[in-house]
């Protein structure tokens, strides 16, 4: 019995035995990279702001027409993606 709890032990030491790689150093030319996510959330966001332009349009004109319509539902996807525009950079550092 000892000798299972032993090889348990020892294979719980080695499995959890992760190295941490660290923050780690950017490749030389990151700088570009860098630039090319920054323009990539702000068009996103400018793309969220038109989304939610839009969507207030349309949920004016349905009101108006006396439809009931998806025009919450749209502003709440729309509201979500810019969410994820913003959070990108926190989400994907929490997943690391």
């Amino acid at each position: 019995m000892n000798v299972v709890i032993a090889n348990l032990q020892m294979l719980a030491s080695t499995a959890f035995s992760i190295p941490d790689p660290g923050r780690g150093v950017a490749p030389p030319g990151a700088e570009g990279l860098l630039i090319i996510l920054r323009w990539a959330a702000w068009t996103g966001l400018a793309i969220g702001v038109l989304g939610v332009i839009f969507a207030g349009i349309t949920m004016m004109l349905q009101i108006r027409r006396g439809e009931g319509g998806d025009g919450l539902a749209r502003l709440g996807w729309t509201l979500i993606g810019c969410v994820l525009v913003v959070g990108a950079s926190g989400l994907v550092t929490a997943f690391v």
